[in-house]
């Protein structure tokens, strides 16, 4: 079998590039402001915050999760949903590494 194009790059060049790919999308950052504003687990909460349908805010919702940034858990019929604080940590590290590995530029700003 052939190399896939994942292989030719890190372990975290293919995880920042996964991370990235689910935050890509204006809904989802709206849904984490959102869990990182109200610092508590939701649920029926963001059809009236977003104003988006609920089978939209699910399948957002289930691209957040599937990634690990958010956490949920099931009572009944009523979903939960809140930051996995661990993941939160390992995401910004990985974005940190990216952004804090640019030097200070050295010329003016016609680099």
């Amino acid at each position: 079998m052939g190399v896939t194009k994942s292989d030719l790059f890190s372990e975290t060049q293919n995880e920042l590039a996964a991370v990235a790919k689910v935050l890509a999308h204006p809904a989802r950052i709206a849904i984490i402001q959102y869990l990182l504003k109200s610092n508590t687990c939701i649920n029926g909460h963001l059809v009236e915050e977003l104003g988006l349908a609920q089978a939209t805010i699910s399948q957002h919702l289930k691209e957040l999760k599937n990634s690990g940034i958010i956490q949920g858990t099931i009572e009944g019929v009523s979903v939960s949903y809140c930051i996995n604080p661990l993941r939160w940590e390992e995401i910004k590290g990985i974005f940190n590494s990216l952004f804090e590995s640019f030097p200070s530029p050295n010329c003016g700003p016609n680099c």
